[in-house]
């Protein structure tokens, strides 16, 4: 009987135990399963938000017409090309006005006019090249002659701080208005379909309007972007003009006592 008892006892536990890693076992497969599909979930979740953007932008663009967005696009594309490269060369144009005035004075005291073209012939930028050809004006044609070059070589380099940003207010000023040109011809064509189905149904000249819209509101945005970097290449422009102007102010009354020690 107490082995019978004993039997019995150990058959329970065990199926007991058994009973309890089933229900582990299934609780942990479950688990993974669920974390599984949320992973894959969010993994393809991740693609479709970054994605949602660009798809977005590509049908809006395309529900606008390929020929006017298309015209659009190339005048952001140019105007972008062409502020990218002013921004550079402004940059590069931009130099230590008030090293290179102490340096050039220095080297007048010092080593004479010789020295200082030197200076200048090793310095970029526009004050560099004001400085060089009223020094090399001074030694051949006297202070005169000089002052007239400053001012004429600066009217050059002036021409050249400023080449090419007329394009960019060209193109600020066409993309609103192809916008707008093409906003005109889809309500043209919008119109048209009411005449033709001899009925007005908000439904069939809405998506007109809105595919009209959307010219006008890519041709402001365009605009917008394009302002940004003119505004910021006049300001630069402006900077660099009235450190050539104080330059040439500054070189005049060097090369006047100069000339007054000799």
């Amino acid at each position: 009987m107490k082995r019978l008892f004993s039997i019995l006892a150990i058959a329970s536990i065990m199926t007991f135990g058994s009973v309890n890693a089933t229900t582990v076992l299934n609780t942990t497969t479950v688990a993974s399963t669920v974390a599984t599909t949320i992973q894959d979930e969010n993994s393809e979740a991740a693609p479709a938000e970054s994605q949602g953007f660009h798809q977005e932008l590509k049908k809006r663009f395309m529900q606008g017409g390929p020929a006017f967005m298309g015209i659009v696009l190339l005048c952001l594309i140019l105007g972008l090309a062409i502020a990218i490269e002013r921004i550079i060369f402004l940059n590069l144009s931009s130099t230590n006005t008030k090293k290179l005035t102490s340096s050039v004075e220095e080297a007048l005291k010092s080593g004479g006019v010789d020295a200082a073209k030197e200076i200048c012939r090793n310095t970029r930028g526009p004050v560099a090249s004001i400085f060089y050809q009223g020094l090399d004006r001074i030694e051949s044609e006297g202070l005169d002659a000089a002052e007239k070059a400053v001012v004429a070589y600066g009217g050059v380099q002036m021409g050249q701080l400023e080449k090419n940003v007329s394009w960019i207010s060209l193109f600020i000023a066409i993309a609103p208005m192809l916008g707008f040109m093409g906003t005109v011809i889809g309500m043209i064509g919008a119109f048209d379909k009411i005449e033709a189905a001899g009925d007005m149904n908000p439904s069939l000249v809405a998506g007109g309007i809105k595919v009209a819209l959307l010219t006008t509101v890519f041709g402001l945005i365009v605009a917008i972007i394009l302002q940004i970097f003119y505004n910021y290449i006049i300001a630069k422009i402006d900077a660099i003009v009235n450190d050539m102007e104080d330059a040439s102010i500054s070189l005049v009354d060097m090369l006047i006592l100069n000339k007054a020690h000799k």
